[in-house]
């Protein structure tokens, strides 16, 4: 089995991605999930960055509007948080194109819209 990219880092972020679902379930805002991410990620002394801005080029042009992942953690890793009824295909597009703009190589979508937290890796 080929292994996983960025394994260790990323059972870390799916970690933290638990506890907060064990401790608020499934309801709120996508916003009051990401507040209790980064206050986890400030507890466990992991590098991230929220909102992180990406500027996206056409054909030479720098566009005008930019993108804002979620957050980059470990400087590699886009983590997008989601509080859906499930993980819907334009999130996995979303995060390809995220992906393919940031020149990163793995996308974790954690949806906290679920009963049980739902989580998808993006490699590419």
């Amino acid at each position: 089995m080929k292994d996983l990219v960025y394994k260790q880092e990323s059972y870390a972020i799916i970690g933290i991605c638990m506890e907060v679902h064990n401790n608020l379930g499934s309801g709120f805002s996508e916003i009051v999930y990401k507040d209790a991410l980064e206050y986890e990620m400030n507890q466990a002394g992991i590098l991230y960055e929220r909102e992180k801005e990406y500027a996206i080029h056409y054909k030479g042009t720098l566009l005008p509007h930019k993108f804002y992942a979620d957050f980059v953690v470990f400087d590699k890793i886009i983590l997008e948080v989601k509080g859906t009824a499930d993980i819907a295909d334009e999130h996995i597009a979303q995060s390809i194109n995220y992906l393919k703009v940031s020149e990163n190589k793995l996308a974790l979508i954690a949806n906290f819209g679920e009963t049980k937290l739902n989580y998808k890796r993006i490699v590419l």
